[in-house]
């Protein structure tokens, strides 16, 4: 590793049982477990390597390889973005660097102190005050008592928390969690800075200070790796990026590249039957199983995936349920996202105060936007599904939306200027008189 070379990752993967609960030393089975399973077992093993689900006893335990022989190295103030799918093994790379988890092959070196804020709270013990827990991480993170503390009143401050400083964290909301973990991570002047999706975290005043902060940090020489799905901030924070998928990299370089290639693959991935996506989130109670897209325009009929600006669109979506029982209190939203990943619109049942309930096993779910405001472009999008508000399915670039040229305003096709922004605002001018003193 030479001088200018603060992290170096060679050749490291991590693999994952799954599949299978070990029982612990501890845990005793009844006389007629394990006879049952005496009996059982030999036959199982004979009958999975008969059926061809495996070659030989060995390949029997299931395994995934969340990470893959991932080779890369980051230079002292380089700010690196780290891109992928749901799934890529980005955030099991991120843990694998903070030694959250061992690889189970290859090695990570780094030089300097390394801070990581993963996901809301992280390393905060919820009996602790907030004082207690920035002291705790800061010491975590290799500071001295004294660097924690002429950092802690800005720390607090940014989060927010001075009322609540020393109570335990257990009783703050989770947006104090996650401003005040931000804050830790980003005050504290570590050489390494490692950083998960966090602007995708609070309201937007805060997601406004987060970005305005990590640019200072990027701009201060620091050495930062960053995840996120949102390209317009990995854009304007990182100079160079790398890309996963399904645990490998695949490629690494300027981040005006990094972000094409990741552009591209999820294009392609958008043209996957959404019940043959394996990149979703989510428990799996409901699944969204295709989309299509319908419109009231008179004129000719528009392909699946286009619209025109103005007319009323019926984004029809096919779902299924493993539940033999009716589901109820379904919340389905719909994101429309530019293709940096900048959220431009949702449509969520939850802001029209509905749900679906007593949904069958499978059936469709139809959202209807009346005079289609977005101007004429490309457009990705997004589905979620929340059943008693846990997450049961989410798919990221789920399809695709192209935007035509169609007379939003009534005066033949004036929407066909897209100088003035994404949106189209139906709006009106009048002249008004004032009087003069």
């Amino acid at each position: 590793m030479d001088k200018d070379t603060v992290v170096q990752i060679n050749n490291v993967s991590k693999q994952y049982l799954v599949g299978r609960v070990k029982k612990s030393a501890r845990q005793y089975n009844t006389f007629r477990d394990t006879i049952t399973d005496a009996a059982k077992n030999p036959f199982r093993r004979v009958g999975n390597i008969i059926s061809g689900r495996a070659r030989s006893a060995a390949d029997l335990t299931d395994t995934i390889w969340a990470l893959k022989d991932i080779s890369f190295e980051v230079k002292r103030g380089e700010v690196v973005g780290i891109i992928g799918h749901n799934g890529a093994g980005k955030s099991t790379l991120l843990k694998v660097l903070t030694r959250i988890t061992s690889p189970t092959r290859g090695a990570i070196t780094y030089r300097g102190r390394l801070g990581a804020l993963l996901e809301a709270g992280t390393g905060f013990h919820p009996e602790l005050t907030g004082r207690e827990n920035v002291y705790l991480n800061g010491t975590i993170m290799g500071m001295k008592r004294h660097e924690i503390t002429a950092k802690f009143d800005e720390i607090i401050e940014f989060a927010g928390v001075e009322q609540l400083v020393d109570t335990p964290v257990k009783h703050y909301s989770s947006g104090m969690y996650v401003r005040l973990a931000f804050a830790v991570a980003a005050y504290l002047e570590l050489e390494i800075m490692v950083v998960d999706e966090v602007l995708s975290v609070g309201d937007a005043e805060f997601q406004k200070r987060s970005l305005n902060k990590m640019n200072d940090i990027a701009n201060s020489g620091r050495t930062v790796l960053f995840v996120s799905h949102n390209m317009a901030a990995i854009l304007s924070l990182c100079t160079s990026g790398v890309l996963l998928e399904h645990g490998c990299l695949t490629a690494a370089g300027g981040i005006k590249s990094i972000i094409r290639d990741y552009q591209n693959s999820l294009s392609e991935m958008a043209r996957i039957p959404l019940a043959e996506r394996r990149d979703r989130r989510g428990n799996g109670d409901f699944r969204f199983t295709s989309a299509e897209l319908r419109s009231d325009c008179q004129g000719p009929m528009m392909p699946v995936g286009t619209a025109m600006s103005g007319e009323t669109l019926h984004i029809i979506l096919g779902y299924q349920t493993r539940s033999p029982a009716l589901l109820r209190h379904v919340a389905a939203a719909l994101h429309i996202d530019d293709f940096l990943g900048r959220r431009l619109v949702t449509c969520f049942t939850e802001y029209l105060d509905n749900h679906f309930d007593a949904l069958p096993l499978t059936g469709e779910l139809v959202c209807k936007i009346p005079h289609l405001n977005l101007a004429p472009g490309s457009y990705r999008i997004s589905l979620t599904c929340k059943i008693k508000d846990t997450l049961a399915d989410a798919i990221l670039a789920a399809g695709t939306l192209e935007v035509h040229s169609g007379d939003f305003f009534g005066i033949e096709d004036s929407s066909n200027d897209t100088a003035y922004g994404p949106m189209l605002l139906d709006h009106r001018w009048h002249l008004r008189e004032r009087a003069v003193e």
